[in-house]
């Protein structure tokens, strides 16, 4: 019998821990295979070889359970006899209209290693595997759940060792310490478990070792990696002791609750660039806060994220579309959490998953969500339609020009001068009556942006130079004249020899500005004056101000 563990990955650079796990737990078990798909590639090629199987189990998320579905109703069409099990998040909470599917044949809910080895050793007799939800007949029978799963079982565990190592250096991969959530979010599927179990340290440092021997971006899966103090500085050291120059490390990290031994370690220790935290404000707003069960005091948030910003990339989330949280909040939210600069800010919007609080209690406040995946709100007793459709307008801009760097100096001048929600909104409304939002050229940026000043903010010069800095500094080769025009030319040549730049190596754009730019880039801070700025291009790595 020949059984398949899949899923579809959003994308290629991913990897998906979950069945490598199942894999691993059951590698010696005979006809047992795995492989990932991507959801963009053709579903009948997926489905074709899909189908050479007896049984093909796919994990479940919210990002590719439409693509699953359709996958499995094709596999059905190669081979009826092919038999489905689903499993994953996705799939373990109101999974009545799934299991109805005429495709679908079985479903795991909750943690699958305990179920999954007993469906495979009992298949076709899967009548006593727990956490198994099944047919007979017309009726659908839900079988008793499983023991939690004992996490020592992974105490040999190194899920990434039946991968072709020469392909993990262009994937991100994931690893877990520990398993629960200590908070209760109802907007996350984590406050459903919220006890934390953690995995023998042994299998967490080998996995580690080789995750950073043959890998290069590692993110840990734990939702909260910083409750325990002395494990934390305990993996941090183990990283620092063997990584490699091309790692990089994401942890989820709850800031205002982060040890002063922690942060102590971070400035004695850590070397700039090597961590990334990933923290997840949601709202500056208290009530909202306190609505969905959320503790968490913005002050020290800030605090702890401006003394640890010039050893760690920080990359800040926040929810638009909470309980409570009016359209002046969520304005106030992106004002005080964009000031922190950090160099990714999320702007996500609230999605009712299924099995969480803030889905069974959508009435309340009288949520409307689109009712597939990925389950997002349309509106509710505090944001109408069009002002959720206008916030949307505001994250595409933020994604353009400040996610994607194309204009982090601009941003930052609004931000201190302007309301930069202000800014992001006015500039994504009026991006979207020039160019789609996800089809546009370089050039079309900067068009855009520049008009977009000169029609709402004419009188700023300063303004409009940022802009142009902005674009000289986004490529590697010196690029056509635009926006601004540099110095002429034989005084720019006089300005190079003066200085004695290489001219014969690198190219360099000069251009005049009525403000110094060091003072800017280093206090936020305009000083008016008189000021050429220097861009040396080498060709090979971005533009550099010299």
């Amino acid at each position: 019998m020949r059984i398949l563990l899949t899923t579809l990955n959003a994308k290629y650079i991913h990897t998906n821990l979950a069945i490598r796990l199942l894999y691993e737990l059951n590698c010696d078990h005979q006809g047992l295979e795995w492989k990932e798909f991507t959801i963009k590639e053709p579903k009948d090629d997926v489905a074709k070889e899909c189908s050479a199987f007896d049984v093909v189990a796919f994990s479940c998320y919210i990002w590719n359970i439409t693509q699953t579905l359709e996958v499995i109703k094709k596999i059905k069409q190669y081979n009826p006899n092919t038999k489905i099990l689903l499993g994953g998040p996705e799939v373990s909470y109101e999974y009545q209209n799934v299991i109805a599917l005429e495709e679908v044949d079985y479903i795991i809910i909750g943690e699958g290693e305990t179920p999954f080895k007993e469906f495979i050793s009992s298949f076709p007799k899967v009548e006593n595997v727990p956490s198994l939800v099944r047919k007979e007949g017309e009726k659908t029978v839900v079988n008793p759940q499983a023991p939690m799963f004992d996490l020592k079982n992974f105490q040999n565990s190194m899920p990434y060792r039946f991968d072709d190592v020469e392909s993990l250096a262009n994937k991100v991969l994931y690893i877990e310490t520990s398993r629960g959530c200590p908070y209760k979010c109802e907007f996350c599927l984590a406050s459903l478990d919220n006890k934390v179990r953690y995995l023998p340290n042994d299998s967490i440092k080998a996995t580690l070792l080789f995750m950073m021997q043959h890998g290069r971006v590692v993110k840990f899966l734990d939702r909260t990696f910083n409750i325990k103090k002395d494990f934390t500085i305990d993996i941090f050291k183990f990283i620092l002791e063997n990584h490699q120059p091309k790692n990089v490390f994401q942890f989820e990290i709850t800031a205002d609750i982060l040890h002063p031994d922690i942060i102590k370690f971070i400035h004695e220790n850590v070397p700039a660039g090597l961590f990334r935290f990933e923290i997840g404000i949601q709202t500056v707003n208290q009530k909202a806060n306190l609505q969905v069960s959320r503790k968490q005091s913005f002050e020290k948030t800030k605090s702890i994220i401006q003394q640890l910003e010039y050893k760690i990339e920080m990359h800040l989330d926040l929810i638009v579309g909470l309980a409570l949280d009016e359209w002046s909040d969520i304005k106030y939210s992106i004002e005080e959490v964009f000031k922190l600069f950090a160099p990714e800010m999320q702007l996500g919007f609230l999605k009712f998953l299924k099995g969480t609080p803030v889905r069974d209690k959508y009435k309340e406040h009288g949520f409307v969500f689109d009712p597939m995946p990925p389950y997002q709100i349309i509106e509710s007793n505090y944001l109408s339609k069009e002002q959720l459709a206008d916030i949307v307008k505001l994250e595409h801009a933020l994604e353009i020009y400040w996610n994607s760097k194309k204009a982090v100096n601009t941003l930052k001048y609004a931000a201190v001068n302007y309301s930069i929600f202000d800014f992001l909104l006015g500039l994504g409304i009026y991006f979207g009556t020039q160019k789609e939002y996800h089809k546009y050229s370089l050039t079309d940026v900067f068009d855009i942006i520049t008009q977009f000043v000169n029609d709402d903010y004419p009188n700023d010069q300063i303004l409009k130079q940022l802009i142009a800095v902005d674009y000289y500094l986004h490529f590697k080769v010196k690029p056509k004249q635009l926006f601004l025009d540099e110095v002429a030319h034989t005084e720019k040549f006089k300005l190079i020899e003066q200085r004695k730049l290489n001219h014969h190596k690198y190219r360099y754009v000069i251009l005049p500005l009525s403000f110094n730019y060091k003072t800017f880039s280093t206090e936020n801070t305009i000083k008016p004056e008189s000021h050429n700025l220097y861009i040396q291009y080498n060709g090979t790595t971005k533009a550099e101000i010299v």
